[in-house]
């Protein structure tokens, strides 16, 4: 039974949407429609759209520019029965960036499917006192008449194919080209194949890679994942409730293996994509790609997905100075573990997390190592520094609802909403932090002070979640050297400018890797490269990710990647992109 208080919400809330309602009735003329819409949005209110409204991915802020375009877009699909969603989170008072709020899980409809969105209401006491609108989010949550995988499609004729038969026969492709290929079989091309898959759309996923799951497999010893395990979900399938909280890398690869088997999804390993040319008269690529066998095949989907991850190709831009150095020198890629240089002398070039996980795993190897850094890096602790993004997971909401509320924040709201983490962090990890400036390491906080997220979603890098190599640094039992303290690199190791010299077995370098356009120049040449322009940062004028699970502006080629949340959260809306262009809904 609700209490007072909650009823009072609910009743608030209701006269919100009764207001919106009638705002977007075609009863009523345009000029009264958008009187009232102004009258129930705050002037700094931002409107963030999931293909609900405009079909495309973009957040648009002040109500001056909200209101014609919410109207606009409402009129043009027609866009109805906006009421809260009883079957999800109830209305709740909550603090979003600092503000005290009413979040609203809403429900409604389109001419083209059935939707979901939040609303975060909060009373304008400088005006009439009744609640105002200040984040609105719409989202397509499925296409109406959605087609869907065949349940039944397995029948029991005992003479005929069996299950095995069947699946090997469809994901064959002998007979017929994939409507899609995705390129990469990490948690971006494993999630976005399972939308398809459960959308009925035909999906080949291709990774260069021996196993599903050797993306994670093949990298060095001791990872495991630095978020919990609850955030992490792949879509349809949640991980067992015994798992353990940080997932170590060959347990979160070898469920890879088990999902795409599970999920029934169509995965050649051993396969390389080659290159790709867009074929404008029939809307359909000429994909060429090196088969296990080593044999050629040219397939024509209608679309690729590009699943390569945020930063896929090693950086391996040489540190001025290493050409002198006989040793050893590799990149922090090709790195396993630290079992062979047990008393050895090891570089660390960097001071991210690859750096970070390598140094660590050196050490308790029983290596001497120092770690350079040339410019600062932010640290956060782990626990619970880290986790305090993810806190909503752990609060009792569904998964369903916490992605639909994490998603809801816009830009301008996310900065504000992590300057305030970054500001906790700071005091949490305090004494850490002074323990790393007084041995010389030098941190920052990111742009503004925006913290390690913004980091993530701007570069991909520059920060560490300490499992304890921030430890080891503090307390001296790994050396940090700043890189403008070196003077120069002998055949032997590097000499400092105060004269002192160090001889070096191996130097890593944990310098990163290149993004995405990168690949895009290398599969699909510069023309397209260029046509589609960055990928990943913030584009100013959509506030959104560039280039990300949205429609490029090369027809056919579209781009997810991320963590394992972003991946599952945003999967949804690219595969409902190309499910609309299958119907001849988008063209």
């Amino acid at each position: 039974m609700l209490d007072n208080h909650a009823v009072n919400i609910n009743h608030e809330v209701h006269e919100w949407l009764i207001s919106f309602n009638q705002a977007i009735s075609p009863k009523i003329s345009k000029e009264a429609s958008i009187d009232l819409l102004y009258k129930l949005f705050f002037n700094d209110s931002h409107w963030r759209d999931l293909l609900a409204l405009t079909w495309k991915i973009q957040t648009i802020s002040g109500n001056k520019n909200i209101i014609p375009k919410i109207y606009e877009s409402i009129v043009a699909v027609q866009a109805r029965s906006f009421s809260i969603d009883i079957k999800r989170t109830l209305p709740r008072e909550v603090k979003r960036a600092d503000k005290k709020v009413i979040e609203v899980i809403l429900t409604f409809e389109t001419e083209f499917g059935k939707c979901e969105g939040i609303v975060r209401l909060y009373n304008d006491i400088d005006g009439d006192g009744k609640l105002k609108a200040w984040n609105f989010l719409t989202a397509l949550n499925e296409l109406q008449d959605k087609e869907t995988k065949d349940k039944n499609l397995y029948n029991h004729n005992i003479k005929g194919p069996n299950w095995l038969d069947l699946r090997n026969e469809d994901k064959s492709y002998n007979d017929r080209d994939p409507e899609v290929i995705i390129v990469g079989c990490g948690q971006a091309g494993l999630s976005i194949a399972a939308r398809l898959r459960q959308q009925n759309v035909d999906t080949l996923v291709i990774d260069k890679h021996e196993r599903i799951g050797d993306n994670w497999r093949k990298r060095y010893h001791s990872l495991k994942l630095h978020n919990q395990v609850h955030v992490n979900h792949l879509p349809y399938m949640p991980f067992p409730s015994t798992w353990p909280t940080y997932l170590p890398k060959d347990k979160l690869a070898g469920w890879f293996e088990y999902y795409a088997e599970s999920m029934e999804l169509n995965v050649w390993t051993s396969t390389t994509f080659i290159d790709a040319d867009y074929d404008e008269i029939e809307s359909k690529w000429n994909v060429k790609i090196k088969m296990f066998d080593g044999s050629i095949k040219v397939m024509r989907p209608k679309h690729i997905v590009m699943a390569i991850g945020v930063s896929s190709v090693p950086n391996r831009a040489k540190i001025p100075g290493t050409d002198n150095f006989n040793g050893e020198l590799i990149h922090s890629s090709d790195y396993k573990n630290g079992k062979n240089y047990k008393g050895k002398n090891v570089l660390v070039f960097g001071t991210g997390t690859s750096a970070h996980d390598v140094a660590q795993d050196l050490y308790v190897h029983g290596a001497n190592v120092k770690i350079i850094q040339r410019s600062p890096s932010m640290i956060v602790n782990v626990e619970p520094s880290a986790q305090l993004p993810y806190k909503l997971y752990s609060e009792g909401p569904s998964t369903e609802d916490c992605d639909l509320i994490t998603i809801t924040s816009p830009l301008a709201v996310m900065k504000k909403t992590h300057q305030l983490l970054t500001e906790e962090t700071t005091k949490l990890d305090k004494s850490l932090l002074d323990k790393l400036k007084n041995v010389g390491f030098k941190l920052d906080y990111g742009e503004d002070n925006t913290g390690w997220q913004f980091k993530y979603l701007t570069r991909g890098g520059g920060y560490y979640f300490n499992v304890g190599a921030s430890d080891l640094i503090a307390d001296g039992k790994i050396k940090v050297i700043q890189f403008l303290d070196i003077s120069d690199f002998t055949a032997s190791g590097i000499k400092m400018k105060s004269g002192r010299e160090f001889q070096v077995d191996l130097m890593i370098t944990a310098t990163g890797y290149k993004g995405q356009e990168h690949m895009v120049e290398k599969f699909f040449g510069k023309f397209i490269s260029s046509k589609i322009g960055p990928i990943w940062g913030f584009d100013e004028n959509t506030q959104e990710l560039r280039n990300m699970w949205m429609q490029t502006k090369q027809p056919g080629l579209w781009f997810l990647a991320g963590s394992l949340a972003q991946c599952r959260i945003f999967s949804k809306f690219l595969a409902l992109q190309i499910k609309a262009f299958q119907k001849g809904i988008l063209k």
